[in-house]
């Protein structure tokens, strides 16, 4: 559908003045002298028909797009999909290990057999027990135990100063691969027996996310399904850089990425000046996470959608 679109659009644009080629005419017989047998050439500058639409076709008959981090069916939010050269640093995208925010709709009192609403019904349990505290402190206890296993799964030594400062700045990473982790995690909202928690997570799964507010339930003494997912932010993507479906048009792409090539420099510009802080932590996490996508701040020309949420 994109593909399409935006074909169709570029080839609907003017088209670019057409090539010429040089091409030696016969001079007209009233130029020749009389009596004369030789023939005379002329160079002239002369349209070049085979490059001509009506010959040759639209120009661009082939547009590549390229997903990055996938949704599935149930899950909406930000999407980055690469067109054209970008689908190279999509990989780059792929292969580092920037973290994730996503929007998690939960349910108290019920539990199915895959963690979201739309599986089976097996369990139906009571939560008036379930206060906000006690779900905060739940919450805290299981952010903890991920924090351990990122220690772990970076094989950092956190005797060093090396290691201290990559903890402060929030810049540890796994290194190679590991499992889902979480960096974050907060409740948004309570009002039983819906929920909702913020995540920040690395090589995770949507089946994952669900998992773990059915793993919230439990720790709860009850159960919890998955009401929705909304991913927010994929590295340095947000909200703010998405496109809708209806917008998914070649002025409205081409539009959104001289946006964020325009951020991104203005970003970089502001924190590079010098005399100035780098940042807070959250900041500084950002701009190497950035760093890790783009490399090459020519290569990245990436484009954002947006699902509504629940469609």
């Amino acid at each position: 559908m994109m593909m399409q679109s935006l074909s169709k659009g570029i080839n609907a644009a003017p088209p670019p003045a057409p090539r010429q080629r040089v091409q030696f005419l016969a001079e007209p017989t009233s130029v020749v002298a009389e009596g004369s047998n030789e023939l005379t050439l002329s160079a002239a500058s002369v349209p070049a028909l085979a490059h001509h639409p009506l010959v040759s076709g639209p120009e661009f008959q082939h547009i590549g797009v390229g997903v990055g981090h996938r949704l599935d069916v149930f899950s909406s939010g930000v999407l980055v999909l690469g067109v054209g050269q970008s689908n190279k640093a999509l990989t780059d995208l792929y292969r580092s290990h920037v973290t994730r925010d996503y929007t998690l709709e939960g349910e108290l009192g019920m539990a199915t057999d895959n963690f979201s609403h739309t599986g089976r019904l097996i369990e139906r349990t009571t939560y008036d027990h379930i206060t906000r505290d006690k779900l905060e402190r739940v919450l805290a206890m299981m952010q903890g135990s991920n924090q351990k296993a990122l220690l772990t799964y970076s094989k950092v030594d956190m005797s060093t100063q090396g290691a201290y400062e990559l903890a402060v700045k929030g810049e540890l990473r796994p290194d190679g691969k590991s499992p889902p982790i979480m960096t974050g995690l907060r409740l948004l909202h309570f009002q039983p027996p819906h929920f909702s928690l913020e995540v920040q997570c690395l090589n995770e799964t949507q089946r994952y996310l669900c998992r773990i507010l059915h793993e919230v339930g439990l720790e709860l003494r009850s159960t919890a399904v998955c009401k929705g997912v909304r991913r927010t932010r994929d590295g340095p993507f947000t909200i703010q850089h998405a496109l809708t479906h209806q917008h998914w048009t070649s002025p409205d792409v081409i539009q959104a990425i001289r946006q964020y090539r325009s951020s991104r420099k203005a970003s970089k510009a502001k924190h590079t000046q010098p005399g100035k802080d780098t940042g807070t932590a959250s900041q500084r996490q950002e701009m190497a996470e950035e760093a890790a996508v783009t490399g090459d701040s020519h290569r990245l020309h990436s484009v954002l959608t947006s699902k509504a949420f629940g469609s």
